[in-house]
């Protein structure tokens, strides 16, 4: 499944609770704010990092062929910026609309995506760049 499939379906489930037994959200002044950080959030590095595969000519699609190692941008600091990005949008979504259920699934979301996604992505990318790979993952956290 895709992660972006993951994600939406962990904020929908959260979203269903959310009408089924409603918990109440943050007070708009504090929910607002972090929503739009979230939004800014997810903008910055899913933006930086698309920006990166575009410059180094290879596909952000974990199901195409990758011909190029991204590791400048925000994949400095993060293996995975645009799965960080996905959840901090999920995270700022789900407060800016009290959608305190999704925000409760979401650290199972991220589980799923650790746990199932990002470790075939992993090895792909060791089959095809091997010692270049591997020295990147010795440096750069996962997620931060």
């Amino acid at each position: 499944m895709p992660p972006p499939v993951i994600y939406a379906a962990g904020f929908l489930a959260g979203v269903a609770l959310e009408v089924a037994f409603p918990v109440g959200g943050l007070p708009l002044a504090l929910a607002v704010p972090l929503g739009i950080l979230g939004f800014i959030a997810w903008l910055a590095l899913d933006g930086a990092a698309m920006l990166r595969f575009r410059s180094a000519r290879t596909s952000p699609n974990p199901t195409r062929p990758t011909t190029a190692l991204v590791t400048s941008g925000p994949y400095r600091f993060t293996r995975n910026p645009m799965y960080l990005g996905m959840a901090a949008l999920y995270a700022g979504l789900a407060l800016a609309l009290g959608a305190i259920w999704s925000l409760a699934l979401l650290p199972a979301v991220i589980a799923v995506v650790d746990r199932k996604v990002i470790p075939g992505e992993e090895r792909r990318l060791e089959a095809k760049f091997g010692g270049q790979y591997a020295a990147y993952r010795e440096r750069v956290n996962r997620w931060l």
